[in-house]
């Protein structure tokens, strides 16, 4: 199916574009969906380890990065988890609460997938598959010069994701064509990844599988308050992925391993032993007897002065962390930064500089947590074009 002029062109068959292109659709508008991969929704079916965390129960402003963090105020507040959730049971997908109002399929990622499509009216969406695409003009309408020829429409939507998984098909495209059209990219970087550490400055690789709860934060940050990993190379584990999201010129951020701990939970008889023993009561083993024997701190608790003792505290509950760098795109989960939200309507996602040319998903400077927070910007960004778009051609 090919239309002579279509009403709107989305670039990208992932989560923002094939939601946005089910909305139009259904309003009578015909859409062509392009995508250079042979499938839709690559990143939807390996997210959440197969089950897709495709929402939050709570989702608020405070849980999104961007250089204008009030931007994504306006789609979410109109567009919220509920909307999506009733989406999800008018197709009959079960589904789960985890830790955090994390929401994931009972079955598979490929139902969101499923869902996705069914919701594309088949009589007005074109979607072609292993598509690259040359080159895109803007006179009285948008030109799109592809690999499987000319396509013609009065809105086009970029919705081709960041640069995190290059291994799917992650690439440039999109700030390429959003600089071209004279838009600004704030700086992007990998988000919600693992982080490498110097193993001179702490050798991880020796603590690699432990895991317990922890609190990180920056001066700039909210406290996360979630598990953390030690890995061959570094740490990982929801909190780490959390606040590798806040770090950029700022490198540095701290680790409180005894949340809630307080000096006066350690016992007498308690004192009659090993620091390290002591501490191996409140935190994993293998993490208690490195750490004491890393700082030296081998002697029977009760040998060490209160003065001491509150230190070695201390630098459990305040032990700043410096990184080496990061695992990189090929394993963040989204990318920070992107086009740049003072060029874009809120209300809209249409860009302020050319009429009828909307940004919408990762491709946009907003960056959601962890816990489904990336999905519900996918859904309420493209809603917002969606409803732009059938206003313009209704």
């Amino acid at each position: 199916m090919k239309f002579p002029i279509s009403d709107c062109i989305i670039i990208g068959a992932g989560a923002a574009g094939l939601y946005c292109a089910g909305k139009i659709s259904q309003h009578g508008k015909s859409v062509t969906i392009v995508e250079h991969n042979d499938h839709p929704g690559k990143k939807i079916r390996i997210s959440g380890g197969g089950r897709c965390n495709f929402t939050n129960r709570v989702v608020k402003g405070q849980h999104f990065i961007s250089e204008n963090p009030h931007f994504a105020v306006s789609a979410l507040s109109r567009y919220t988890p509920d909307h999506f959730i009733s989406l999800v049971e008018s197709h009959h997908i079960a589904y789960h609460e985890k830790t955090l109002g994390q929401l994931f399929c009972d079955h598979s990622s490929k139902e969101i997938i499923d869902m996705l499509l069914k919701e594309c009216n088949q009589d007005y969406t074109d979607i072609q598959y292993g598509v690259k695409i040359h080159s895109i003009k803007k006179s009285d309408y948008y030109t799109v010069e592809t690999s499987k020829g000319i396509l013609q429409s009065y809105s086009l939507v970029i919705a081709s994701g960041g640069l995190s998984v290059p291994s799917l098909g992650a690439s440039t495209f999109g700030y390429e064509i959003a600089k071209e059209f004279g838009h600004t990219i704030i700086h992007t970087r990998p988000a919600l990844v693992p982080l490498i550490v110097n193993q001179q400055t702490f050798p991880c690789n020796e603590l690699a599988g432990v895991s317990f709860p922890v609190e990180v934060f920056t001066k700039k940050s909210p406290v996360f308050k979630e598990s953390m990993l030690f890995t061959h190379k570094g740490i990982s584990g929801p909190a780490i992925l959390q606040i590798s999201s806040y770090l950029d010129n700022e490198n540095t951020f701290t680790i409180n391993t005894l949340p809630g701990f307080d000096y006066s939970q350690i016992s007498d008889t308690s004192k009659k032993s090993e620091w390290r023993t002591v501490l191996g009561h409140i935190l994993p083993k293998r993490f208690s007897d490195y750490w004491t024997h890393f700082h030296h701190q081998n002697e029977v608790f009760g040998h060490y002065s209160d003065r001491t003792i509150h230190q070695f505290l201390s630098e459990l509950q305040e032990w700043n962390f410096t990184p080496s760098g990061t695992d990189g795109y090929a394993k963040a989960e989204v990318t920070a930064g992107g086009v740049h939200t003072n060029e874009l309507s809120s209300k809209t996602m249409m860009s302020k500089i050319n009429p009828n040319l909307y940004f919408i998903g990762e491709v946009v400077d907003v960056t959601g947590h962890l816990g489904g927070y990336n999905f519900q910007w996918a859904w309420s960004s493209a809603h917002a074009a969606s409803e732009s778009i059938i206003g313009n051609h209704g």
